[in-house]
């Protein structure tokens, strides 16, 4: 079988197993969890994956196909339910987990029945990842977690937590550092909600005081973190630039519905939408080459889709006139879900701040792309 013949009949068999999928469990009949379940157990969950972990072992790139039939049939979509699990802990597990460890996790944490968080970041290591200081001490076939993490998505919904913490002190900072997947529900481990200026508190602080994590529950070698983190956040990175939507799909589609609920047809408020629609038309092909299997449309697409999407929450605050400074409720509000609240323009329009500084910042994400993709000297390092 020449390349080209295996590609098509490659692509034959994930149409094939889509309609059959869609056959034995309609979108609209179908609750989401069963859906998502029957979805893993085709292989259609992540179909690069080899059979048995959510996939079919066919190229990568084929999974904007399924997404795009999916979406088109209305099926159910997980990623507000558990995005840091399919953004994160599932790129982790297909990288560095065991085939005990995928078996164990992957499926409930696509069917969201197991939620997951990331526990990344600290109050001193953000960008600079590699300078986290949570420490994880070996003590007989366990190890002994001690430190802080910030802006966890969810975490107060978590059941498990992707988490990096530094394992060898006496290597270099970046491999001294060791992933595992921590139960949520261990002693010492404390969840503290950060309430954002949305009025929200969707990201937690988790302080982790000597929480007990089995080695068995270890990603990848002792030492070895490192490059997990590495495969982790490409995964965020694509996972952040958001679903292949449909042309008036996502924000966009806000501001055209909000323009036509206005009386008046301000031109320069018509040609900014139409501007900014083109550009979320770019930004959507972009997204889709990136599913497609290419890892600089996907950076690219991880900043160009936060830009746009400032950009438009902020015209929809303009479209709303006057209203648009007003606010619905400053209850404090803990979402069980991303993006459970941000409907309304307004609050969507402050959570967009985030966009550009979440899963790495806007101007990390450039410096990866001039030194990896463009082959630009390094920027000066300590």
């Amino acid at each position: 079988m020449t390349p080209a013949e295996k590609d098509v009949a490659e692509e034959d068999l994930v149409r094939a197993r889509v309609e059959a999928l869609l056959v034995s469990h309609p979108p609209a009949g179908t609750p989401p969890e069963r859906f998502w379940a029957a979805q893993f157990d085709a292989g259609l969950a992540w179909v690069g994956s080899p059979p048995g972990s959510g996939g079919v072992g066919v190229r990568p790139g084929l999974q904007v196909v399924v997404d795009e039939l999916l979406g088109k049939a209305g099926a159910p979509l997980n990623w507000d339910r558990n995005p840091a699990g399919l953004g994160a802990g599932a790129a982790a597990l297909l990288a560095a987990g065991s085939d005990e460890q995928r078996g164990r996790w992957l499926r409930p944490l696509f069917t969201c029945a197991e939620v997951w968080c990331q526990l990344f970041t600290e109050p001193q290591a953000g960008s600079d990842l590699a300078a986290v200081t949570t420490t994880a001490v070996p003590e007989g076939d366990e190890w002994v977690v001690r430190g802080r993490k910030v802006y966890s998505t969810l975490a107060h919904v978590a059941r498990w937590g992707l988490l990096l913490a530094r394992t060898h002190p006496e290597l270099s900072k970046h491999g001294g550092l060791t992933c595992f997947a921590l139960d949520m529900t261990t002693p010492g481990v404390t969840v503290r909600p950060i309430r954002a200026m949305d009025g929200d508190a969707e990201f937690d602080e988790v302080v982790l005081d000597e929480a007990r994590v089995p080695d068995a529950h270890r990603l990848g070698p002792p030492g070895g973190g490192w490059q997990v983190a590495v495969a982790t956040l490409a995964s965020e990175r694509l996972a952040l630039a958001g679903p292949t939507r449909d042309r008036d799909g996502g924000p966009i589609g806000e501001a055209l519905r909000l323009w036509r609920d206005r009386e008046d047809r301000d031109p320069v408020l018509r040609h900014r939408l139409a501007a900014l629609w083109i550009d979320a038309e770019v930004a959507r092909l972009t997204v889709g080459r990136a599913r497609a299997g290419s890892p600089a449309a996907a950076a690219v697409a991880r900043i160009l889709t936060a830009e746009v999407d400032q950009r438009v929450w902020e015209l929809c605050v303009e479209l709303l006139g006057a209203d648009g400074a007003l606010y619905d409720s400053w209850e404090p509000h803990t979402p069980h879900a991303a993006g459970e609240s941000r409907r309304d323009p307004r609050r969507a329009y402050l959570r967009s701040r985030a966009l550009t500084v979440q899963g790495g910042t806007a101007e990390i994400t450039r410096t990866l792309l001039a030194e990896r993709v463009l082959g630009l000297p390094s920027a000066p390092r300590t």
